[in-house]
């Protein structure tokens, strides 16, 4: 295992953003937009063209960590062409997640596009599988999308395995969604092995409409997680025409995109180590980046508070959205 830099610090030092492939390693994704953010071709080809010029351009403008997954198609794959392409670039982090398959075989209409199991064997298959692509560029490897039923907070073969990938100097995180994160990261933390917490990292999502996991964020950071946030965009129903009225307005205010706002929202809370940008487009990137300058006040950040949704109509939207 090579030198890991740290995650806290391995990021845009002026804003803290992090690069998600969740929406270019694969042809289906739920975000809003993603027919004209693609086009027609959704080639493995083309989008690994596309992946490459999205890190090429985040990285250039200071990003410093990097999130693939195995759902994600070829995420890994793609993020490892690109890094073998670039010997010198020693400088990042490079996170990924186990715990879904990939199913749709590169179709966007896929009756199902992944499946769940938290369980040691895909572990262990899905570890082979990241290792043979990614090998010692993975620095921090995460349960995906634990919930408070999840078995991962009780398989202790699981958690023994975590940590021998620990002590050899792999980071372990996990990832939440659903109504219920703020439970399952409580859980999370309760997680040891010997006397040592499991888990280093924590990563959710936190939004202007969906606040809910915030508290116990809070309490992770405190306990010495590093938090990065995921889906800061809500899967783009904060972004141009898509989003409230009063981001829009702030928007126009400071003459940038709506996805800035959005994200300088997230950016303003202390315990956000990274926050992911989702970006499709270099356009979108650099949108997204512009979220450094946005100096939301009190007042602004209030109002912007007032959208939230309950959790539970916030999740049951998103699961609404179709997979494009």
């Amino acid at each position: 295992m090579r030198d890991q830099p740290h995650l806290a610090t391995a990021t845009t030092p002026t804003c803290h953003l992090g690069l998600g492939l969740a929406a270019v390693g694969r042809p289906g994704y739920i975000n809003l937009g993603r027919d004209r953010d693609l086009g027609e071709d959704r080639g493995a080809d083309a989008l690994r063209t596309r992946t490459h010029e999205l890190l090429d351009a985040a990285y250039a403008q200071g990003v410093r960590y990097f999130d693939a997954a195995r759902s994600y198609g070829r995420s890994e794959e793609f993020l490892a062409d690109w890094l073998t392409a670039r010997p010198g670039v020693d400088d990042i982090v490079v996170g990924s997640k186990w715990g879904y398959t990939y199913t749709a075989d590169w179709r966007t209409d896929a009756e199902v596009h992944e499946t769940k199991d938290h369980g040691l064997a895909t572990y262990e298959r899905q570890r082979a599988e990241s290792a043979a692509l990614l090998g010692d560029r993975l620095d921090l490897y995460q349960i995906h999308s634990v919930t408070p039923q999840s078995p991962a907070l009780i398989d202790k073969e699981l958690h023994a395995a975590l940590a021998d990938a620990a002590a050899q100097g792999l980071t372990v995180g996990f990832s939440t969604s659903g109504p219920a994160q703020a439970d399952a990261i409580r859980a999370a933390l309760a997680v040891t092995v010997g006397s040592e917490p499991l888990f280093r990292t924590v990563q959710a999502t936190y939004n202007v409409l969906d606040t809910s996991a915030g508290p116990a964020l809070a309490e992770a950071h405190d306990a010495g997680l590093t938090v990065i946030v995921k889906e800061g965009m809500a899967n783009g129903r904060l972004a141009g025409a898509h989003a409230p009225a009063p981001v829009r307005a702030l928007a126009e205010e400071a003459g940038l995109g709506a996805d800035a706002v959005a994200l300088a929202y997230v950016l303003r809370r202390p315990w956000a180590g990274v926050v992911l940008s989702g970006a499709a487009t270099v356009h979108q990137l650099a949108s997204n980046l512009h979220a450094a300058v946005v100096d939301l006040d009190d007042e602004q950040t209030a109002g912007l508070d007032a959208l939230a949704e309950e959790p539970e109509a916030y999740w049951a939207r998103r699961a609404q959205l179709p997979w494009h």
